[in-house]
């Protein structure tokens, strides 16, 4: 199912997405008609300068939706999407597959095709604060990346990942343990609670000056990034990468560092590890198994790279999470 939607001065696309799949809306909630898949979809706007949409649903068809920006004049939004940050029950962790865990941050201005696919569960926040909101909560930082953010003309991409400490306040958000007359304004709190997280990893980062993207790199950049996550048993080809990006290797390495926090091999090697965590824990794999399907030849070095990432030897692991193996 494909749909065109125009967010029309920052208004945003929940209300026109629900048109199109016929969905109900009852207050600030959207919610999934039983044909299409199930859960809802939900948002708050303090004036233009912050806005929250949750979404807390899966689908059962795929859908397309292209969306595009009519931004009003002086408007210059930063999007915040913090994907995979809810805990799906256990009937669905069966059924479904996750949506990928991660903080993606772009300029509001970058037209974007989002593609939703069938049978996944989302469990994602999307923020949306003008460049002028956050001068005021973090124009005091003097960290490059936090710079490019506030103050870049150019289209630009960052990811970093989700810590604990966001999805226990994501979680904050989704239970609202307050009467309704306040929920508007604890939600705002617990907002700029999460954009203080992920502004906080950012400062993490090497303070190396952010190079301006063009919406063709940004799109190059995240095809690699997709073709790791699809060959976890092949070691990453930089040289046949770039060819194919279009670009250098040093421009590939240095973009794709700043993108994501992480070199290539880095990237690869910590999805590799997150993937061999996944099996251990949902598919019932043995250690042995996981460690062959993701191109290990030698067990011991599959055991302490895992442990190295994830904190733990793999049998360990699998064992604590009552799967045996």
């Amino acid at each position: 199912m494909k749909i065109s939607l125009t967010d029309k001065q920052g208004s945003g696309i929940l209300l026109g997405l629900a048109r199109a799949i016929g969905a109900r809306v009852q207050g600030r909630f959207v919610y999934i008609p039983e044909d299409k898949g199930g859960g809802y979809l939900s948002g708050f706007a303090w004036g233009t300068d912050l806005r929250m949409m949750v979404r807390n649903y899966h689908l059962n068809e795929e859908i397309l939706i292209e969306r595009t920006n009519e931004l009003a004049e002086g408007q210059d939004d930063i999007i915040f999407l913090l994907s995979g940050i809810f805990p799906a029950s256990a009937d669905q962790e069966k059924q479904l597959l996750p949506e990928q865990t991660n903080v993606f941050i772009c300029a509001h201005a970058v037209s974007s095709v989002l593609n939703m696919p069938s049978n996944t569960s989302f469990r994602s926040v999307t923020i949306a604060a003008s460049r002028q909101y956050l001068q005021k909560l973090f124009g005091n930082l003097s960290h490059p990346l936090v710079v490019s953010i506030l103050e870049a003309r150019e289209n630009f991409a960052f990811e970093t990942g989700i810590s604990p400490a966001m999805i226990k306040t994501a979680s904050e958000i989704l239970e609202l343990p307050v009467p309704e007359s306040l929920e508007s304004h604890y939600c705002k709190l617990k907002c700029e609670e999460l954009l203080c997280h992920i502004f906080g990893l950012l400062l993490q980062r090497d303070s190396v000056p952010a190079s301006n993207m063009h919406i063709e790199d940004i799109k190059a950049i995240y095809a690699i990034k997709l073709h790791l996550q699809s060959h976890l048993s092949e070691p990453p080809d930089i040289a046949t990468q770039a060819r194919e990006a279009g670009m250098s290797e040093p421009k590939l390495r240095k973009l794709f560092r700043q993108t994501f926090g992480k070199s290539v091999f880095e990237y690869y090697q910590s999805a590799r590890m997150q993937e061999a965590a996944r099996l251990l824990k949902e598919k019932r794999l043995s250690v042995s198994e996981v460690g062959f399907q993701l191109g290990f030849t030698n067990l011991s070095h599959f055991s302490r790279v895992f442990e190295q990432h994830i904190g733990e030897k793999p049998k360990r692991y699998s064992v604590e999470k009552g799967m045996g193996g």
